[in-house]
């Protein structure tokens, strides 16, 4: 008699696989939907990435003695989640309150580690080399700052009003020896008419830069223009 061959068994179907697959994607779909980034918080971020980067420009990541530590007490450190939450609502608040600013091309409302900024164009408000305010062009945006900073959304925040300056120099004989007295001078200005709108000054702080941070290449007119601005930046609870 023959010995009756075995048969091998049947291999499983992966039939599951393409079905798991599919509910894979769409729940990332689904979150990735859910996921909002104006309201993430920079200030955690920025301080998060630098605390794991550690400096460090090689193929790796180090850390050398306490630095985990020290890792801990910054992530510990960070304003918490709602605190994130609540400047993303006023960043939204922002966007909707300057929209015809924002439209003219006078104003841009971004983000930063800092906080909220409002960017005025320094050519829409002052006259060039001054740190006079073109009444004029700044009225309405200048109440609609004073409005703004009495919302809901922004109560008891702190504010900084930052000048910047391209990197020409200012004319020799005029009213400011260079450009730092400019910047800090059109920044101190802007707080000035704010006062008069009703804004509370002991809220504020501010500071000139001249041409040491700008937002892109000095090399073209259409650069050093975007550069000349005065920043009323909404500070983060990290930023004092």
């Amino acid at each position: 008699m023959s010995k009756k061959q075995k048969k091998e068994p049947a291999k499983p179907s992966t039939a599951w696989q393409g079905t798991y697959g599919d509910m894979i994607t769409l729940m990332l779909c689904f979150f990735v939907m859910l996921y909002n980034p104006e309201e993430s918080d920079a200030i955690q971020m920025a301080a998060l990435q630098a605390s794991i980067s550690n400096n460090n420009t090689g193929g790796g990541i180090s850390l050398s003695p306490g630095s985990l530590a020290d890792m801990g007490n910054v992530v510990s450190a960070l304003p918490s989640m709602e605190k994130g939450k609540a400047l993303g609502v006023a960043y939204k608040k922002a966007v909707s309150s300057f929209t015809p600013q924002t439209k003219s091309n006078k104003v841009t409302i971004t983000s930063d580690e800092r906080g909220i900024v409002i960017s005025l164009a320094s050519d829409a408000f002052f006259r060039q080399g001054s740190a006079e305010l073109d009444m004029e062009q700044a009225r309405d945006t200048l109440r609609n700052i004073s409005v703004f900073f009495r919302a809901e959304e922004v109560k008891g925040r702190r504010w900084r009003i930052e000048g910047h300056t391209d990197n020409t120099p200012v004319p020799s004989g005029g009213a400011y020896p260079s450009n730092w007295e400019l910047s800090a001078a059109r920044a101190a200005n802007v707080l000035h008419y704010l006062t008069d709108f009703g804004v509370d000054e002991k809220m504020f702080s501010i500071a000139g830069y001249a041409d040491t941070r700008p937002k892109v290449s000095n090399n073209t007119e259409e650069g050093r223009a975007y550069n000349r601005r005065v920043d009323v930046i909404v500070l983060d609870d990290g930023h004092f």
